[in-house]
């Protein structure tokens, strides 16, 4: 494969020093994607009103939820994208690259189906106050519209992040964002619409952003390149995508299973918790994704790593990852806790819904590392092939145990505080499970090398 100063060797070097190189990008990149939704959040708050920040801000745990069985298969594309990349085999990384390609329109053109015409009954299953219903259901089905683009991107991104290039997904989301900015404006204040430009602007911006990162891998000169003629379904690379990348999405859309649950049940507090709960939301993301830049990292490297036979480098970046994702996770955490007033006052006015936006605030950041720290040990394991039981493991104990957590102590002690400290009561134990289950697999691995 050929080199270019966009990619990294993650097989030889100082593993710390590549990590955050490759890292530092994507956490940039991450906070600028999720700014399309907080940018949809500030502007509905500033010139519309809170009830219209409850109708976008709800949705979230929604969108999860339905788009994360397919996103995991990005996770699929990456991990045997870097694998081969990593041990040489440059046919089956093109083959990979143009069958992913394929899977992510179809993906794409299948959610878009599915959203919009089951926006409405899915958002009245979740209990959403008539106050935002309607707005949010329009919100709803304007985004979906744009999904197969938003797949296109992701799918995209994974196969540059296999060839460990993370800086012009940040190039293209930067350009990308700025008309995301200048979109929601012009539709909102200009043009007097409500959540409807905001969505708009949302899938323009993201159309923008999926066109470049497909014209840099038509016109790249690695294995990766994109050719349109060669554009077909390789029966092996799905099957190998599948294997990684199904239980992958089953697991996200376990955490957000149980999260649409906390919403249904943030949803029974009224609308000024709806308000306050999606704005505190929203800027925890912003925490939250410069943490999974480590498990992107964990996952991209190991699984490189992985495929050249570099055990070691493989323990050793599970080991810088917890280190980096704690400090990021324990810094970014703990400062939105102390601006969180200046920090909500950019979404919301209401006294109500500034109280329950920093009651979400205090009881989500103070410990979200842990939330991190469980993700890059999934990123490890999933980079090694082991996909199959973080799912199980992530069923017990995050969706499991929040379940049991609403249904029992909660309903008797129906406070917001009582409900999130589920959070990281699940992270906790989560992350101590899957810490067990890397250590097993690591001595299993090694008991194998020994006998061989």
């Amino acid at each position: 494969m050929l080199k270019d100063s966009h990619t990294i060797d993650m097989c030889t070097g100082s593993l710390p020093k590549k990590m955050i190189r490759f890292a530092f990008p994507l956490i940039l990149s991450s906070l600028l994607q999720l700014m399309f939704n907080a940018v949809d959040l500030v502007v509905v708050g500033q010139f519309v009103n809170d009830d219209a920040v409850g109708a976008v801000g709800s949705t979230g745990a929604l969108i999860n939820l339905i788009i994360n069985l397919f996103m995991g298969l990005s996770v699929g594309t990456n991990v045997l994208t870097a694998r081969y990349v990593g041990s040489g085999r440059d046919e089956d990384a093109s083959e990979t690259v143009h069958t992913s390609i394929v899977i992510s329109i179809l993906c794409g053109i299948l959610l878009a189906f599915v959203g919009i015409i089951f926006a409405r009954p899915m958002l009245v299953l979740m209990g959403s106050p008539n106050g935002v219903i309607e707005q949010a259901t329009l919100y709803l089905r304007i985004y979906f519209l744009g999904m197969p683009i938003m797949m296109l991107y992701n799918f995209g991104s994974a196969i540059l992040r296999a060839i460990g290039d993370t800086k012009r997904s940040l190039y293209y989301l930067t350009f990308s964002g700025v008309i995301n900015v200048l979109m929601n404006l012009l539709f909102v204040i200009v043009l007097k619409r409500g959540v409807d430009g905001v969505a708009w602007g949302t899938v323009i911006s993201q159309l923008l952003a999926a066109v470049l990162i497909l014209r840099n891998l038509y016109r790249s000169e690695h294995c990766c390149r994109l050719i349109p003629s060669k554009l077909r379904i390789s029966a092996s690379k799905v099957k190998g995508i599948a294997q990684i990348g199904i239980p992958a999405g089953i697991q996200s859309c376990i955490f957000s299973a149980s999260n649409v649950l906390i919403q249904s049940s943030i949803n029974s507090f009224g609308n000024a918790a709806i308000s306050g709960s999606a704005a505190a939301a929203n800027i925890e993301g912003f925490v939250y994704v410069s943490m999974n830049a480590f498990h992107h990292t964990v996952l991209s490297f190991t699984g490189q790593n992985y495929g050249a036979g570099r055990y070691d480098r493989v323990r050793k970046t599970l080991f810088w990852g917890l280190i980096f994702v704690t400090v990021v996770g324990g810094v970014l955490g703990n400062l939105v806790v102390l601006l969180r007033v200046p920090l909500l006052n950019l979404y919301i006015s209401g006294e109500e819904a500034l109280s329950f936006g920093f009651t979400r605030i205090f009881m989500i950041n103070t410990l979200y590392f842990l939330c991190g720290t469980m993700d890059v040990v999934v990123g490890s394991l999933r980079g090694m092939g082991f996909s199959l039981i973080p799912m199980f493991v992530s069923l017990a104990g995050v969706c499991g145990f929040r379940v049991i957590w609403i249904f029992t102590y909660f309903r008797a002690h129906h406070t917001l505080s009582i409900l999130l400290v589920s959070y990281p009561i699940s992270w906790l134990v989560t992350f101590a499970a899957h810490l067990l289950v890397y250590f097993l697999v690591a001595r299993r691995k090694r008991l194998r090398a020994e006998r061989i």
